[in-house]
């Protein structure tokens, strides 16, 4: 797999700091131990500037190039999930009920090895600025360094990241032009009727049917409400009612998830949910408060730098490797808030075959990180060349 010749040398070092990543996962803002390691790896590798603290933990560190030029910013992930580990490797979470089961231990040394020859070659003006970012599942730390004013204050003018994509063959990158991840909102449900007894349902006003007929009724803004063109998603995915088999309950619970792209969409789906709890209220005669929580916008790339960032892939893993009309994706991902203040890309890489995303079994392919590195440094490289002779 074609990488550059340094970063394929000091590959190892890659994977045994991907390796202890792995086994000391951190979740939210609360990447401490994660951080402590990127800031000691970024101090070896002689980085110019190293800043820390923004949403908590995350990290931004400096290298000068040769001459002046513009900043560009690369940024990894770097929290883990609340899952129990269920790998079996020697080097597995070693704190229970927490897991990188999304691969930002990858992601973050797939950064640091970038990190490392862009410090010792130094072959690009300007600067590059490397965003470690803590929260990213949860919490929102992209958009909390951007509100800390990360991008400002280091004057960056353009941003890319890179997620890996397992079921893909590894180095493979995939992107497109435009919307490639979807928004992401929250509902939940609250209904209040009048138990009893399970024998007597006239006496009640049952809030279990009530919510049955909230969820699917939920369902047909899809295959009703929004044009069959549009990507739209709506699922419920808790109903919680009851203790027992001879007792109506006095309240019931709905929760789930709606993923779009467009605004109009989005808002479309927010007013007829609203719509659709007060008119099942009247209907059954219970009370129903609806919260609808709008979270990470669409993840929106830039159609120049997406164009740019291919022929940068290219350059690592042949033509025939890199797609750059990939089908957009129904996830989310907090990088959205960076892509709306700033031009850049957001890529995905195959990483074989193996568990999913965000499964107990899930392990990143140390193979591929020298890739992810090479692409970061030749794009900095490319996107802010040396003057010719």
């Amino acid at each position: 797999m074609p990488v550059v010749n340094r970063i394929a040398e000091f590959s190892g070092d890659m994977t045994r700091w991907r390796q202890h990543l792995h086994s000391i996962p951190e979740l939210g803002q609360d990447c401490h131990d994660t951080a402590a390691f990127v800031a000691a790896r970024l101090r070896e590798f002689g980085v110019d500037e190293i800043h820390e603290g923004f949403a908590k933990t995350g990290i931004v560190a400096l290298i000068r190039g040769q001459g002046d030029g513009p900043t560009i910013g690369l940024r990894a992930d770097m929290d883990a999930l609340p899952i129990a580990e269920a790998t079996g490797l020697d080097y597995a979470s070693a704190r229970p009920g927490k897991m990188h089961a999304c691969g930002h231990d990858g992601h973050t040394t797939m950064l640091l090895g970038a990190a490392r020859y862009l410090a010792e070659t130094r072959n690009f003006t300007g600067r590059v600025a490397l965003i470690f970012q803590p929260a990213e599942e949860t919490g929102g730390g992209a958009e909390v360094m951007v509100d800390q004013g990360v991008l400002d204050r280091f004057d960056i003018t353009q941003v890319y990241a890179l997620h890996n994509a397992p079921g893909y063959a590894p180095g493979e990158f995939l992107t497109t032009p435009g919307p490639i991840m979807a928004a992401v909102d929250e509902f939940r449900v609250h209904i209040k009727g009048v138990g009893g007894h399970g024998a007597m349902p006239h006496a009640t006003r049952d809030p279990v049917v009530a919510a049955v007929a909230i969820a699917q009724a939920f369902q047909t803004i899809v295959s009703r409400n929004a044009y069959a063109l549009d990507n739209l998603v709506v699922s419920v995915t808790q109903i919680h009612a009851g203790t027992t088999d001879n007792v109506i309950p006095d309240t019931a619970f709905l929760n789930g998830t709606v993923r779009s792209f467009d605004l109009e969409v989005q808002r479309m789906v927010r007013n007829r949910m609203r719509e659709i709890v007060q008119g099942h209220a009247m209907s059954f005669g219970v009370e129903v408060e609806l919260d609808y929580l709008q979270g990470y916008p669409p993840t929106i790339n830039d159609a120049d730098s997406a164009a740019f960032a291919a022929e940068v892939a290219r350059e690592i893993s042949g033509p025939a490797r890199v797609s750059d009309d990939s089908p957009r994706r129904m996830g989310a991902e907090d990088f959205a808030y960076m892509l709306k203040a700033r031009p850049g890309a957001y890529l995905f890489l195959g990483q074989g075959e193996g568990a999913g995303l965000h499964h107990p079994e899930y392990n990143f392919n140390d193979e591929v990180a020298p890739v992810g590195a090479s692409f970061f440094a030749r794009l900095v490289e490319r996107a802010q060349p040396l003057a010719a002779g």
